[in-house]
């Protein structure tokens, strides 16, 4: 793969992907160096790739296999950093106010199960189509529009209730 390649296969899909690992890692700088640790993995393996499915789905697949093993390496490590810079009580109260609705939905595709939470974060963060995500889990594209639409059901419920309370 040439330089002008590289550049348009980045340029089409860089921000896809960077938006679908933020939904994975909740993180904008772990999505960051994760959607540039990708890339590089790409065309260091470019050769690897056999073309069963567009380009952006094997991006995917690779920054999910990055952040599966991110995951790994906190596990081992076991160690909680404190952040110097702790905002005050003010700020805090301030940011929970404004940010309780996004931080229940978040909180709430935290507890569906793994497959749809996947299917979730895929088509939100990641905006990609039915198709894609059906290719990038191994599944249908049915099974992925049923999946997105039974946790889309359990997100509103939920939300519902929490409204509620």
């Amino acid at each position: 793969m040439d330089k002008p390649e590289i550049k348009e296969m980045y340029q089409k899909n860089a921000t896809m992907l960077y938006r679908y690992l933020c939904g994975l890692t909740q993180d904008a700088q772990l999505a960051e160096e994760l959607t540039q640790e990708t890339f590089y993995q790409a065309v260091k393996g470019i050769d690897r790739f056999r073309g069963e499915c567009k380009v952006s789905v094997w991006l995917c697949q690779i920054g999910k296999n990055l952040w599966y093993k991110e995951l790994e390496k906190r596990k081992k490590r076991k160690t909680v950093e404190l952040d110097d810079a702790m905002p005050s009580g003010e700020d805090v109260e301030h940011s929970c106010l404004g940010n309780m609705e996004k931080v229940e939905i978040f909180r709430l595709m935290h507890n569906l199960d793994d497959a749809t939470r996947e299917v979730m974060y895929l088509r939100l963060a990641g905006e990609l189509r039915f198709s894609e995500i059906a290719d990038i889990l191994g599944k249908t594209e049915n099974w992925a529009r049923v999946t997105y639409y039974r946790g889309k059901q359990r997100l509103m419920k939920g939300m519902k209730e929490w409204r509620e309370d």
